[in-house]
């Protein structure tokens, strides 16, 4: 029997400035079943998600239907954060929604039972800062089960989690749909897509190009889009040790009001060597990449950029330091303003950061967003109209033409395409090569660290294992 249908997509269009995202896009979301959507970067997936919520970008100009007969839908970004109050308690978040929603206590306890959150000690007394990458996931999904979602949207929920948060969240959402909740699922993970999927539909540009069971869709698919070749990232090479670019002795940090998330972290990272940092999530690599970068001040230690002290916050930090250390975060859309093209954004930080004028620095811009595969008609849209690749690609940019001598990046592979993975990674290849670059990576993606790092570090609760910093290269992360 045919489990009945939550949500249904009829020949979606949806087009801005008459460039077409999607284009006649349809799909069925059904109860209790998984719909999975896979695709290159920039084929249209975030578009016809967000269709589910009755989200378009800005002037939007749309066609075709979307009729649900479940109420309203759930959905799990990708970057759980950016729809978290980070000034305000998981508890009282939760208990917000519960009121608005006519229900009590019970309810509340009950949406943390089902997003497997009731173990976690103290979690309602926590600041959405304070939780790990899983731990807010499942914080969203609590709002929306306590919200009566009876559909899921999930955007690469396992991109850039450890590979037992990775599991425990596959096994969450194959939990939820067991249960008649209907999912639609935004994956570049094709393993998690063949287990958890009873529906996949491929897009490429927009349109959709196969669809039926995962047996039949995912046999020989690669998702990488027509014509676009998977360039070859060349693997480190042993080099000889250049000189120390930063050093780090004695970093502890604290968040505010919180525990002590750094414990005496030190390491060297030295001219043209790629430092990759693995672990669990939670276990502190961000925080230690935002010390570095000075955008996580509560901390004491040591950090000297070669041999000079580094000022802990970014407000102390002159031009030439502010440019020296460049961070590139996992959320791009986030670390972009609204409303203005991306290009600009690119040139402003060279403005900023090197001084250099307005039509020098648009040039520069363009430059650097081509080799990284984005041409001038992508550089003069605001961020929400590309793709996370794309996003990923010109904060990229944007990092490095402030010609750092420290790159920190931050699960810059994660929920790529292939090809867009392939261009990051050999990017970073060529600049270790020929501008001495220093690069902190910090990655859940072991495979990218195999062919880019010099060598791996895991951090375990807030310390690196024992033995020099950097100096163990290891398969697996912390349990």
């Amino acid at each position: 029997m045919t489990a009945p249908v939550l949500v249904s997509v009829d020949g979606l269009r949806v087009a801005v400035d008459g460039r077409a995202l999607v284009d006649g896009v349809g799909l069925r979301v059904r109860r209790g079943r998984v719909t999975a959507l896979v695709g290159p970067s920039g084929s249209g997936k975030t578009t016809t998600a967000l269709a589910l919520l009755g989200e378009y970008p800005p002037g939007a100009q749309v066609r075709g239907t979307v009729a649900a007969s479940a109420g309203p839908a759930g959905y799990l970004p990708q970057h759980p954060a950016t729809v978290l109050n980070p000034a305000r308690r998981v508890g009282v978040l939760l208990r917000d929604v519960a009121r608005r929603t006519g229900a009590g206590p019970a309810a509340v306890e009950e949406a943390l039972r089902d997003a497997e959150l009731a173990g976690v000690e103290g979690l309602l007394r926590r600041f959405p800062y304070q939780l790990s990458g899983g731990q807010q996931q499942r914080v969203v999904l609590a709002q929306a089960l306590l919200l009566g979602a009876r559909v899921i949207v999930a955007d690469e929920p396992t991109t850039g989690q450890d590979a037992r948060t990775k599991a425990r969240l596959t096994a969450l959402l194959r939990a939820l749909a067991a249960r008649g909740t209907g999912i639609l699922l935004l994956s570049h993970d094709l393993g998690v897509v063949a287990e958890l999927a009873d529906e996949v539909v491929v897009l490429d540009a927009g349109r959709v190009r196969r669809c039926g069971p995962p047996s039949e869709v995912l046999d020989g698919f690669a998702p990488v889009a027509p014509g676009r070749p998977v360039p070859a990232v060349p693997p480190a090479r042993p080099r000889p040790p250049g000189p120390a670019r930063l050093a780090v002795t004695g970093l502890t940090a604290r968040h505010p009001g919180g525990g002590t998330v750094l414990h005496d972290v030190r390491l060297v990272l030295r001219a043209g060597e790629c430092l990759a940092l693995v672990g669990r999530s939670g276990s502190g690599k961000t925080t230690l990449g935002r010390c570095l970068a000075g955008l996580h001040s509560r901390h004491r230690g040591l950090l000297l950029l070669d041999g000079a002290p580094l000022p802990r916050s970014v407000r102390g930090r002159d031009r030439a330091e502010l440019a020296a250390v460049q961070y590139v975060f996992q959320d791009a859309r986030a670390s972009f303003a609204d409303g203005r093209p991306v290009g600009g954004q690119v040139a402003r930080a060279a403005v900023r950061l090197r001084g250099l004028r307005g039509p020098a620095a648009a040039d520069e811009a363009l430059a650097l967003l081509a080799g990284l595969g984005l041409g001038p008609a992508q550089a003069a849209r605001p961020p929400a109209a590309l793709s996370g690749g794309e996003l990923r690609r010109a904060a990229l940019a944007r990092a490095l033409i402030a010609r750092p001598a420290v790159l920190v990046c931050d699960e810059i592979t994660s929920g790529l395409d292939a090809a867009t993975r392939a261009a990051i990674l050999g990017r970073l290849a060529e600049l270790r090569a020929g501008s001495g670059l220093a690069l902190l990576f910090v990655t859940h993606d072991l495979s990218a660290a195999d062919v880019l790092a010099d060598s791996v570090a895991t951090m375990d609760g807030g310390r690196l294992l024992p033995g020099p910093a950097g100096s163990s290269r290891s398969g697996d992360e912390a349990p």
